[in-house]
Formats: C-alpha cells, sequence, structure tokens
C-alpha cells in the first residue's frame, strides 16, 4: 500500500467522521489509516519514540490517556499535569475551577432562545456529570465546531421590514419592531358609537345608587357626539368621571360599613360572653335576635342586604346552639391530642439533632460524621489498598483564649480556624472538629510527606493571620501531629499516634508540626 493510498483514506476518513479537515485532525486519521495498514511512518512514531524516555510510572499513565500522535493536544495536557503535581492542591483546584466554569457556561446557554444550541449544551452537561472520558469529550467538541461552522442568522434579516435589525443584542431587536398598526383606515374601521356605550355604562356606579351631575353631563355629551372620544382633550374628562365613579362607591361602603359597625360589635360580644356562659345560650341568642330585628332597615343606603344577613345569621346561631357546644368540646380535645403530638415532635426533633453530622459552631463536620468516614477509609484501605495520611491540630493554650477574652471570642477562634482549615484541604480531604479545640484532618490519596505538607500549610496560615475580636487582636498558634495508615497495623492504631506526636508536639514548645522521622 503507498503513502497516497493512506493519505486518501485519511481525507475519506475525516468525511465520514464528520470532522473539519484540520492539520490536528488530519494527523489523527492519517496515524489511524497506517497502523491499520501495519505500516511504519516516522511522523506517527514520535509518541513511541519519547515513552521509552520516561519513568515506568509516567508510561502506565501515557498508556491510559490512548495517546497516539504528538500531534494530540492531550500529550501536552498530560505534560503539564504531571508537571503541576509539584503542586497539586493548585492543580486538582484549578481542574476544579474550569469545570465548574464549564459547567456555568453551558448552563447559561440553556436559556438562550436557541433551540439547537441549548439542546447540544444540555447533553454536553449531561455527559460531563455522568463523566467524561476523553473519546467522548472530543465527540462534544466536534459537535461544538461543527455548529459554529454551520450556524445561520440570515433569518434575522427578514424583520428589517419592521425595525432596526442589531444581531449581537436579540432583546434591542425586539424592542425596536413596530408590529402594532397605527393606519388611518384602522382607526376609521372602528365603531364610536359602540365604544361610547360601553364607556357610558362603565360611569354608573357598581354600589352607589347613582350618578352625580358630573358624571351625568358627560355621558350625556358622549351620547350626543361619540366623535368627540377623538379629541385628545376628551381623555382628562374620562379619567376625572372613572375618579368620580370611584369615589362615590367608597363613600356608599364606607356609609355602609359605619351603620352595621355597631351591629357587629354587639354580636362578637354577645357570641363570645354565650360561649363563656353556655348554659343561658338559647336566651343570649334569642336577644341578639331581637336587637337586629329593632334596627330600621332604611336607616342607612342599601343596608337591607346586611341586616337580612346578620338576622339570617342569629336564626342560625339559635337553632345550633347545642352543635356549637358540643363542637367546642370536640375542639378541646383535640387541642389536647395536637398538644401530645407536639410533644413528640419535640423528641423526635431533639433525636434529629443528636443524628445531626454538622458541627453547629465551625459547620465542619463533627465527632459522630468522622467516626463514619474513618469506618469507611478503612474499609476502602483494606479492599484497595488506599493510604491516607490522618492531622491531628490542637489550637494552642485555648484556655487563655476563653480565661482572658471570654466565650464568644473562644468561639470566635474556633470558627476562625475551621474557615482556614476548611480553604486548605482539598474537596477530597475530610476535616471536621473531633472534641473542644481538637481538629481532625483525613487526607485521601495522600502518604505522610504529603500529610506533613498540608499540616505546615494550616500552621503558617494561623500564625500570619489576624484573629480580631471587638477590636483586640488575638494572637492564635495551633499544634499538629501527622501519621499515614500504611506505617500501622490498624486505623485506631495510626490515629493514636498522630495523637501522640501532636503531644508530642505541644511539649515540645507548640506551634510546631511532629511526625515520625
Amino acid at each position: 500500500m503507498t503513502i497516497q493510498t493512506i493519505i486518501n483514506k485519511a481525507v475519506k476518513r475525516l468525511k465520514l467522521e464528520g470532522k473539519l479537515l484540520t492539520p490536528d485532525f488530519y494527523a489523527e486519521a492519517f496515524c489511524k489509516e497506517v497502523r491499520k495498514a501495519k505500516m511504519q511512518v516516522e511522523d506517527c512514531q514520535h509518541i513511541v519514540k519519547y515513552n521509552t524516555m520516561l519513568n515506568k510510572d509516567l508510561q502506565k499513565d501515557l498508556k491510559n490517556y490512548n495517546i497516539r500522535t504528538m500531534n494530540e493536544s492531550f500529550f501536552i495536557r498530560f505534560l503539564i499535569s504531571k508537571l503541576n503535581r509539584t503542586n497539586p492542591t493548585q492543580c486538582f483546584d484549578t481542574l476544579e475551577s474550569q469545570t465548574s466554569l464549564i459547567k456555568r457556561i453551558l448552563q447559561v446557554i440553556t436559556v438562550l432562545h436557541n433551540k439547537e444550541a441549548s439542546e447540544l449544551a444540555q447533553k454536553t452537561l449531561d455527559m460531563i456529570e455522568r463523566g467524561s472520558q476523553s473519546e467522548q469529550l472530543n465527540q462534544f467538541r466536534q459537535r461544538w465546531i461543527n455548529f459554529i461552522t454551520t450556524y445561520d442568522d440570515t433569518f434575522l434579516q427578514e424583520l428589517k421590514e419592521y425595525g432596526a435589525v442589531d444581531t449581537k443584542n436579540l432583546q434591542k431587536t425586539i424592542e425596536n419592531l413596530k408590529l402594532v398598526s397605527t393606519s388611518v383606515d384602522d382607526m376609521q374601521s372602528v365603531d364610536l358609537r359602540k365604544i361610547s356605550k360601553l364607556l357610558i355604562t362603565s360611569f354608573v356606579p357598581s354600589i352607589a345608587s347613582s350618578v352625580n351631575d358630573t358624571i351625568a353631563s358627560l355621558s350625556e355629551k358622549i351620547q350626543e357626539n361619540p366623535a368627540l372620544l377623538e379629541n385628545a382633550s376628551m381623555e382628562n374628562e374620562i379619567k376625572s368621571a372613572i375618579s368620580l365613579r370611584i369615589a362615590l362607591d367608597k363613600k356608599t361602603v364606607k356609609e355602609m360599613v359605619e351603620s352595621i359597625d355597631g351591629v357587629l360589635d354587639q354580636l362578637s360580644l354577645r357570641l363570645i360572653n354565650m360561649i363563656e356562659h353556655s348554659d343561658s345560650s338559647n336566651i343570649e341568642i334569642q336577644g341578639i335576635k331581637k336587637e337586629l330585628e329593632s334596627y330600621n332597615e332604611t336607616s342607612t343606603v342599601n343596608f337591607k342586604l346586611a341586616h337580612k344577613k346578620l338576622f339570617t345569621i342569629a336564626v342560625a346561631l339559635e337553632e345550633n346552639t347545642e352543635l356549637l357546644s358540643k363542637d367546642l368540646k370536640g375542639h378541646s380535645d383535640e387541642v389536647a391530642a395536637l398538644s401530645e403530638k407536639v410533644h413528640i415532635l419535640e423528641k423526635e426533633l431533639k433525636a434529629v439533632k443528636k443524628e445531626s453530622k454538622e458541627d453547629f459552631l465551625t459547620k465542619l463536620y463533627n465527632k459522630r460524621a468522622l467516626d463514619e468516614f474513618i469506618s469507611i477509609k478503612e474499609g476502602e484501605y483494606k479492599r484497595n489498598n488506599r493510604n491516607l495520611s490522618i492531622v491531628m491540630f490542637d489550637i494552642d493554650l485555648f484556655k487563655k483564649v476563653n480565661d482572658n477574652y471570654g466565650h464568644d471570642a473562644g468561639d470566635a477562634v474556633l470558627s476562625a480556624f475551621a474557615k482556614i482549615l476548611k480553604k486548605e484541604s482539598r474537596t477530597i480531604d475530610i476535616v471536621g472538629r473531633f472534641g473542644g479545640e481538637e481538629f481532625l484532618a483525613l487526607l485521601s490519596e495522600t502518604d505522610l510527606q504529603g500529610g506533613i505538607v498540608f499540616a505546615e500549610k494550616v500552621r503558617k496560615h494561623v500564625e500570619k493571620a489576624r484573629f480580631v475580636y471587638k477590636g483586640k487582636r488575638i494572637r492564635v498558634t495551633v499544634s499538629a501531629g501527622v501519621s499515614q495508615r500504611s506505617d500501622h497495623i490498624s486505623f485506631e492504631a495510626a490515629m493514636n499516634s498522630a495523637d501522640e506526636y501532636l503531644y508530642k508536639a505541644k511539649k515540645e514548645g507548640r506551634n510546631r508540626v511532629e511526625y515520625k522521622k
């Protein structure tokens, strides 16, 4: 097979895979065809050549990336990531931040007004959430390249006849559109007589019994000459008439409310008294009925309906006094039952608080949660030999802080130290309050040396930090003891070792990190 045949097949492969003819994609396709034909071409052997220069661990890692050509950007990324391992925390944080940024950008795209882009963004998000491999990332990168190269926004130009089009600002384009017709022909097609009748009907108050002279005069003018509605000065007169109509209704409602206020007050007092003295309830309610009957139905405008409803209530109360008494007794039993339920719920709430895994002051994991994580990490170590380092921290001379500044200041110091501990740790690390002023850090996939580096970073951060409470600076230092699981027969032994080295650090002068040397 000739090189020209390989070239032709590489070009054909790119077309079948839907990829653009770029140098990177061509080199990848060319080398795939070379391997398929079992040929030896120097341009496709660079990785094999440089692979032999790497140590065995890096050769193994490189093989997992499935990188076959020097043109693949993954090779460069691989080397950069290995170089960055001199500061693994920074590397991990950077990758986490980049992933979060990509997710946020994709989430923004999903709410933009483009169906194809939104669907592709959502599929990409789903792929990232499931855990992506390099091949999947390449496929989706190609799909985005295809989208941007085939995107066509010429449909916006069709809107030019309705207003200015801004292809970079769709909202401004929509605001510029003039879709409401204001032609003279449309205005002439409106039947002003029908509109005038509807308008005059709206002038009539819905509660008051009649209109005033101003509203009546305006209604008459519009009825005689509907063309007045086209006059700009008529707008203010119509607004004034509507305001007058509302004022009439408000005045009538006020009069009605004032007329029944006395009745309602008396009714409320009598009902309360009836409930408190249930033996004479029938006589009391009959008295209410007679009192309502004595009110003059014509004393206030439109009071008739309100009076009728109140009288009906009194009659119903008279007929159902016994039922009311039974209901009250039943409600009393329900209140007692609810009180018992509340008591039970309070007990359950206390139990739930005990089961909480978060320390209320520092917002870190509490000892209960740490014990569970210790059990999980021990299982991982026994099954998969996953080593981890253990760091025990203790705030130096913490009792003096409480004695000199008060317990509120002590709580502030604990909370501030917890923030430092959380900031210096990775997302895969587990940090929590072990008790009092003692804190525990479980550093996954980290040996003893890594644990020492972490402990020193925390110690230096605390030493340089400014702990201020009510304007007073409090000098705070911390001591630490470090061990790793692989040096001990059990997790308990590793914990005891870290605790012993913590004690040694405090004994040797505090503000230091101790470990097996």
